[in-house]
């Protein structure tokens, strides 16, 4: 570490902040790291030598105003503590920009990996892969066996018209971040906006679930579920939808551009996750095109906006000039999943 103020983490403000919100929690000058393959929100290791903490604060530049709600993120984490779901202990919470520039949240430092490469996967053999994977599933299933109302979050959405409001969102998104021309993206949104569902049971979405969002300890256990700006309550097939297509996006784009643990010997297929879930939850899976055509949507919006900060030098880190080619495929196979239907 440095010590040096990693970008977008001024830390004599923190060290403050953190003497009067959480006492003891650290002490003494800190140091700090930004925690690499973030390509929204930054993440942060902090530590005074004694101790390592995370912090959480938005993008740096161009970002949509409700798509990094800090406050959101460290009420649903809090919420979950005491359930199935493993999330990290919250310290702090600061709505204020003037401490550090954005508003941020300060909470434990849970070890573990964050798998993202099918290389990282593969020394750890086929059958502790296939493992991983399958707790993997089982995570998403606690996840939405969770009660709302239970757990103080009653109120955390309106489940009433989500996947409507999710394609207005997405493409409000899109408008925000549009620098370029790109082939049937429009077409997706319009073809989506036209042919929403009846939407299933609601439970909690986290909005973003994968398997590098989960944090995995030498023992093969799930010990945290990270990264939860876009949790809301809604329909937990999109949560599924998007899993599904996270896992097939390595066989479709460059590998530079996402995670390509799916491809690692002895990871559940994405049919034997649809099936894993499906039997687990009790959930019908039998009519998945149109959560699968707004999952490839979501995801060619998200890349896009981050290839747009990329363009402007807004985006933090390494990993970043591949992004925008990624965008034109998940169109596309967003395209030919709607039209399945």
């Amino acid at each position: 570490m440095t010590a040096a103020d990693p970008p977008g983490l001024p830390l004599e403000p923190l060290a403050r902040f953190l003497g009067h919100a959480a006492p003891g929690l650290l002490a003494g000058p800190l140091e700090a790291e930004l925690i690499t393959g973030g390509k929204s929100n930054l993440t942060y290791a902090v530590t005074d030598g004694r101790r390592s903490v995370i912090v959480r604060r938005p993008p740096l530049g161009h970002v949509l105003a409700t798509a990094h709600d800090m406050g959101r993120e460290h009420r649903v984490m809090s919420a979950l503590r005491d359930t199935p779901v493993p999330v990290p202990a919250m310290y702090a919470a600061c709505p204020d920009p003037e401490v550090i520039g954005a508003p941020f949240y300060v909470m434990e430092h849970v070890p573990g990996t964050p798998y993202r490469l099918a290389a990282e996967l593969g020394s750890l053999g086929a059958e502790r892969v296939r493992g991983i994977s399958a707790r993997m599933v089982d995570t998403l299933v606690a996840l939405h066996a969770v009660v709302p109302d239970e757990v103080g979050l009653g109120d955390f959405g309106r489940p009433e018209g989500f996947l409507g409001r999710q394609v207005r969102r997405w493409k409000q998104q899109l408008d925000a971040s549009r620098s370029r021309e790109v082939p049937g993206i429009d077409e997706l949104h319009a073809a989506l906006a036209g042919a929403q569902p009846r939407e299933g049971a609601p439970g909690i979405v986290h909005g973003d679930f994968r398997l590098d969002n989960l944090l995995v300890d030498d023992a093969d256990a799930v010990r945290a579920v990270l990264d939860w700006e876009m949790a809301t309550l809604g329909d937990p097939l999109t949560d599924v939808a998007l899993l599904h297509a996270y896992l097939t996006m390595p066989t479709m784009v460059d590998s530079r551009a996402v995670s390509d643990a799916s491809l690692a010997p002895g990871f559940l297929t994405p049919d034997e996750v649809l099936a894993r879930y499906g039997k687990a939850s009790g959930r019908d899976l039998s009519d998945l095109a149109f959560h699968l055509g707004l999952a490839y949507f979501k995801l060619a919006v998200i890349l896009e906006g981050i290839h747009y900060r990329y363009t402007q030098g807004q985006t933090v880190g390494a990993g970043f000039e591949a992004i925008g080619d990624a965008v034109a495929p998940l169109v596309a196979q967003g395209l030919r999943s709607i039209k399945e239907d």
